[in-house]
């Protein structure tokens, strides 16, 4: 990789969990970069995400849907990679609305300022949601496979995979894409069902499991993530979807035995609960496009969860703030349900 190719880089959405790793991953990487980080700061959005690095940074406090804020923000980047999104598939079947504004008309107002400024690349961070549920097969989704989502989240991340598509094609910007599999790590916000389990069984809490804990998903850490985002971003093909996963299916309730082992407690902690609507039982994606521009991943499911166990066990003021904001306790007192 070269720095040359790009010297002032807009992150949208950089105080959220993946977006911040990739500021402090790049600040270590790239350290010639001039970096603005345009964050909302919603619900999972937290500055202390960027504790010890927002003197080496812009920040501005914005919203990817108004154009005032975009503007300001990317005026003068040469890249832009937008992590800024709802993500939550829960939050999502309560209220899609917030959704379809930041993840498909926030992109798309990415998008029309990036082709106004003159940005040399853009690259938009997707999921494997988008393809659907493989469950009741063996096969792995490939870049060229049909967008099946089959959530409000999913959906409005591949509405939004279009849109950069589309400009690629209509207007000639340069547009690349990732599509990452579940990512877990440092500073993931707590709903999320690694840091949920992680400090749920810290403090003696049940662990919530969706119906019979069979669901799988492939798990990878936050690093090796941001090491493919910004190998697609410097190498990737203009007008090309990549696939960035670990190639590790872990069930529901491997992760929660998994850590419950590391934490010394017991497994009557587990709980399940009422299933999700309309819930993919797998995810599976050939990474093998992302492979031939160099991409290796340098943490297994085993480590990478003993890593992150550690994080969470020496950060606890981090999470503790978290979880007691009210925002928090009104979610998690009403979304999980009994299993009928």
């Amino acid at each position: 990789m070269a720095d040359r190719l790009f010297t002032k880089v807009l992150v949208t959405g950089g105080a959220g969990f993946i977006g911040a790793n990739f500021v402090h991953y790049a600040l270590r990487v790239h350290p010639a970069w001039e970096l603005v980080v345009l964050d909302k700061l919603t619900y999972a959005g937290n500055l202390a995400n960027l504790a010890g690095v927002m003197d080496r940074i812009r920040f501005v406090k914005g919203d990817i849907a108004s154009a005032a804020d975009v503007a300001g923000a990317m005026a003068g980047c040469d890249a832009v990679v937008n992590f800024a999104a709802e993500s939550h598939v829960d939050r999502s079947l309560v209220d899609s609305h917030p959704f379809l504004r930041t993840n498909v008309e926030g992109t798309l107002v990415l998008l029309t300022a990036a082709r106004e400024l003159g940005v040399r690349r853009f690259l938009q961070i997707s999921t494997d949601e988008i393809y659907g549920d493989l469950a009741g097969h063996d096969g792995r989704s490939r870049e060229d496979d049909a967008a099946r989502p089959r959530s409000p989240y999913a959906a409005t991340k591949a509405a939004a995979e279009h849109l950069a598509f589309a400009f690629h094609t209509s207007y000639g910007l340069d547009v690349v894409v990732t599509r990452g599999s579940n990512n877990f790590g440092p500073y993931q916000y707590p709903e999320k069902i690694i840091p949920l389990f992680i400090t749920n069984a810290i403090d003696g809490k049940p662990l919530p499991l969706y119906n019979d804990g069979s669901a799988v998903r492939d798990y990878m850490h936050v690093e090796d993530h941001c090491a493919g985002i910004d190998l697609v971003l410097h190498e990737g093909r203009t007008g090309t979807a990549y696939n960035l996963g670990a190639g590790a299916e872990t069930s529901g309730v491997a992760v929660a035995e998994a850590i419950l082992k590391a934490l010394g407690r017991g497994r009557e902690l587990i709980t399940f609960v009422a299933d999700r609507p309309g819930h993919d039982y797998r995810y599976a994606m050939d990474v093998t496009r992302a492979e031939a521009l160099g991409w290796r991943r340098r943490h297994n499911f085993a480590d990478g969860l003993a890593a992150t166990v550690r994080w969470y066990r020496d950060n606890e003021p981090w999470w503790r703030q978290v979880k007691q904001k009210l925002e928090y306790v009104r979610h998690e007192q009403s979304w999980y349900k009994p299993r009928p």
